[in-house]
């Protein structure tokens, strides 16, 4: 049964993948241009990376919480006013990590994860339902060429800005950056699809959710692979900043060094070409070695120093790979009845890094050196390619 494309869509060139990459530039480059200033910001006003550590872990755990209800707020206010709603959490986000303190600086970090991730989820779903199987590759590798460029741009912008003295600017950019995408998004006039849900049905809770989700092996494999690869970006976006200016290089750098490395993604085209030469499968595990070889050897290294910046590269790299790939084991084989909320427990692995990241170092650093850190996180992701091994060869 045939149902009509919301209108926005039907006016838009026969690719709307096109207009998602666009809109998810937008957001993208909202928390970007403040990638770089918020850690440095909390480190100065808390003085180590553990305390670091500890507020993430607080901002995880509400973020958490709003992710895991996203299907009754989608019910609540339908999708369209679920990304407005995201949009709003950036602007209010960037006001509370300007003028807040102590719990609301917290509450800043929390509200801007919580827009993310609503945004990634709603994404999402508008992707499995306009974009084709066959097209989801080269849908994720244009994708990943906007928001490169929102990447590249974004944090060193911001963070040169602030050392300027320039510190009102980044957050006025990350407001009129998401203003710009909500504007955007109506402008498009994004309908709910209302074939992902029927007319009177109930969303899963989440402790229905969360165990369905799991109990099928594939898309087990497919949240591991996303969780190992956002854990990394969330170790490097949170203590990179911080471990080159421990290393003794200047701040400046700390932004250009984030720039630098979201360049990767520029890289796409190649990403998604190897994956039709060699298989999707493949190249997921060959990223996941790179990857998890150049953060254990970041360990071995020991305390920062200039020279480390050379796994961070390897290693970023590799997890730019599965920015391309990652999602699409879940996108091929999540069933479409079961999309919203499938989709739903899938993208918390946002919130489970950001949650897992700073606990376990937090837990680790009571009895063992800040490194130790990394050649765990270097461990995991070479487990997580052996389980890659277990991925269907036609993916």
């Amino acid at each position: 049964m045939f149902h009509r494309r919301p209108i926005g869509l039907n006016s838009l060139t026969p690719n709307a993948g096109r207009s998602l990459a666009r809109l998810n530039a937008l957001e993208g480059f909202a928390r970007a241009v403040l990638v770089g200033v918020v850690p440095l910001l909390a480190l100065e006003a808390l003085g180590s990376k553990e305390a670091v550590a500890r507020m993430y872990l607080l901002a995880a755990m509400f973020t958490l919480c709003i992710t895991l209800n996203f299907s009754q707020l989608e019910r609540l206010l339908q999708r369209r006013w679920v990304v407005t709603l995201a949009g709003s959490f950036l602007c209010l986000a960037a006001a509370l990590l300007y003028w807040g303190h102590g719990l609301a600086f917290a509450l800043g970090i929390g509200l801007r994860a919580s827009a993310a991730s609503l945004f990634s989820v709603c994404l999402s779903l508008y992707i499995m339902d306009y974009i084709t199987k066959q097209h989801l590759a080269l849908n994720e590798s244009r994708r990943m060429l906007y928001t490169g460029a929102a990447w590249i741009t974004g944090p060193f912008l911001g963070t040169w800005l602030w050392n300027q003295g320039l510190h009102t600017h980044p957050f006025l950019l990350s407001v009129t950056s998401a203003l710009l995408m909500v504007t955007f998004f109506w402008w498009l006039r994004l309908g709910h699809n209302q074939i992902l849900r029927a007319a009177r049905s109930r969303p899963l809770s989440p402790f229905k959710a969360v165990p369905r989700y799991f109990s099928q092996k594939r898309l087990r494999i497919a949240y591991f692979i996303t969780l190992s690869r956002a854990t990394f970006w969330v170790t490097l976006f949170v203590y990179g900043p911080i471990y080159v200016v421990e290393a003794g290089l200047p701040g400046w750098l700390a932004g250009a060094f984030l720039s630098l490395v979201s360049g990767f993604l520029f890289f796409s085209p190649l990403v998604r070409r190897a994956s039709e030469r060699f298989g999707t499968r493949n190249v997921i595990m060959s990223a996941l070695t790179l990857a998890g070889s150049s953060v254990f050897l970041l360990g071995v290294l020991g305390p920062p120093r200039p020279a480390g910046l050379l796994f961070w590269f390897t290693a970023a790299m590799g997890c730019a790979c599965l920015d391309v790939l990652g999602n699409i084991p879940f996108m091929r084989m999540v069933k479409p009845y079961e999309r919203t909320d499938m989709t739903m427990v899938f993208s918390t692995w946002r919130e489970m890094s950001e949650l897992l990241t700073p606990l376990t170092i937090t837990l680790l650093t009571l009895v063992l050196p800040f490194r130790t850190f990394y050649l765990l996180l270097g461990t995991v992701l070479i487990l997580v390619a052996v389980l890659a091994t277990r991925l269907p060869r036609r993916l």
